[in-house]
């Protein structure tokens, strides 16, 4: 927007220069994406809806189902441009609550000699 391509007293190479931009940039034009990768972007979408918990092998598989063959790559892909994660644990799940009281083990040492001997409630 700011290039004036029909400019006779600077040149496109100067005017890049002085707006801090490659030149090469000013020659890209971005291409529309195809109505299929819009389908499957939409399916993508409304599988993620209904299991957000899927991730992109499971998504792969459902989009299989309905007779859409993709890569899991491409599933990846299209997730990351459309800023979807699968919802699943955390790290650190098994790290103690410091606050949460500990438990003695009272079977320690303890041997079961019969049957019944060392049992307890749940």
């Amino acid at each position: 927007m700011l290039i004036d391509f029909q400019n006779g007293e600077l040149t496109i190479t100067r005017q890049a220069e002085l707006l801090g931009i490659n030149r090469s940039s000013l020659y890209y034009k971005p291409v529309q994406p195809s109505a299929e990768e819009v389908r499957i972007k939409n399916l993508i979408d409304e599988i993620y809806t209904r299991y957000p918990f899927y991730g992109s092998r499971r998504i792969s598989v459902e989009l299989e189902r309905k007779g859409f063959i993709v890569n899991r790559k491409a599933v990846q892909r299209h997730m990351r441009e459309m800023g979807i994660v699968a919802v699943y644990p955390g790290p650190n799940l098994s790290r103690r609550a410091l606050q949460h009281r500990i438990f003695p083990y009272l079977l320690r040492g303890v041997t079961p000699h019969r049957s019944d001997h060392v049992w307890g409630l749940i």
